[in-house]
């Protein structure tokens, strides 16, 4: 009998703990009693919407599955709830309790449910540790993080640390759209998720291309909701970029950083040698931490194309 898993499926709690923090007016969930079997999720005392007990009940999720003819879920947050807009340690805190509430899941079935858990992205640092976490202790396979993170793509360089841990510890990755670009401009009573997740979805994962991370992390265990968006339509664009704009080539290989060991580091100077068909420069730049340190990382590494790094000579060094 073939297995039938669904990897997109919503976590939200039957309750969220009280807000503990310093802040004010900070937009924290709660929840709310509403017709049976169901639930008001409230952000702010409004209600963002209503989810019914699969949401957090066992046992109603499996009778779902089998009346859907699923075999086993893997399970995330609901993309509302993954809090990079609120305080770092008031994120901190929220994201503990889903994940632990993820974890309880997991172990009520641990041969019907997988788990995504999430990490506060907003601070790479607290996002490895969360990551580490998740993978070492709760046993998850991996976490789901958001399209972007306040306005900013994944692809970004600043992310480049998290998605090296990632695939230093084998973590699978789900990205979701959330608060996705161009809700202003829908017209009609037409849904975010209908209009808006497509492309919010494929400018995420072209910033994994265009950005560097996806050929530098070629390991990385990544999957894009929503049938990856528009980015079946949006490809032929960027290889037809590629091969007119020269400048696109040197983009990849224009001042980034990574940690990972020195073979590693070796092997992707091969890759972009390779890719971009010209020569880069290799250069590490740190050490890594001591031992105490609370984040595992590699030495660090600078890559940049010869050219680039010609033009730099004068300039403050990394």
């Amino acid at each position: 009998m073939n297995e039938v898993i669904d990897i997109h499926t919503h976590v939200v709690p039957e309750k969220f703990p009280p807000y503990a923090g310093k802040g004010k007016d900070v937009p924290w969930p709660s929840m709310a009693d509403a017709d049976a079997c169901h639930k008001h999720v409230m952000i702010s005392g409004k209600l963002y919407r209503t989810v019914s007990d699969g949401s957090w009940s066992v046992p109603r999720r499996i009778e779902e599955m089998g009346a859907m003819g699923v075999t086993r879920q893997a399970i995330s947050p609901m993309p509302e709830l993954l809090s990079y807009w609120l305080p770092l340690d008031d994120a901190k805190a929220m994201i503990r309790y889903l994940n632990e509430v993820i974890a309880e899941m997991i172990a009520a079935a641990p041969e019907r449910f997988v788990g995504l858990g999430c990490v506060p992205l907003q601070d790479t640092d607290a996002a490895i540790r969360e990551l580490e976490y998740l993978m070492k202790d709760l046993k998850c396979a991996g976490v789901e993080i958001a399209s972007h993170v306040n306005g900013v793509s994944i692809g970004d360089a600043r992310f480049e640390p998290f998605f090296a841990a990632a695939e230093r510890l084998n973590a699978a990755i789900f990205v979701h759209a959330l608060r996705p670009a161009g809700q202003e401009r829908i017209v009609g009573a037409f849904p975010e998720q209908a209009v808006c997740f497509p492309g919010d979805v494929a400018l995420a994962c072209a910033s994994m291309i265009t950005g560097g991370i996806a050929t530098r992390h070629p390991k990385l265990r990544i999957a894009f909701s929503h049938g990856g968006g528009t980015m079946s339509i949006l490809m032929p664009r960027l290889l037809h970029a590629w091969n007119m704009f020269p400048k696109a080539k040197e983009s990849l290989a224009g001042y980034w950083i990574v940690d990972v060991p020195e073979e590693r580091a070796l092997e992707i100077s091969s890759r972009i040698v390779a890719f971009i068909e010209g020569p880069i420069e290799v250069r590490q730049i740190a050490d890594a931490p001591p031992e105490s340190s609370t984040t595992s990382r590699s030495p660090r590494w600078r890559f940049s194309s010869a050219s680039r790094s010609a033009r730099a000579s004068t300039a403050s060094r990394w």
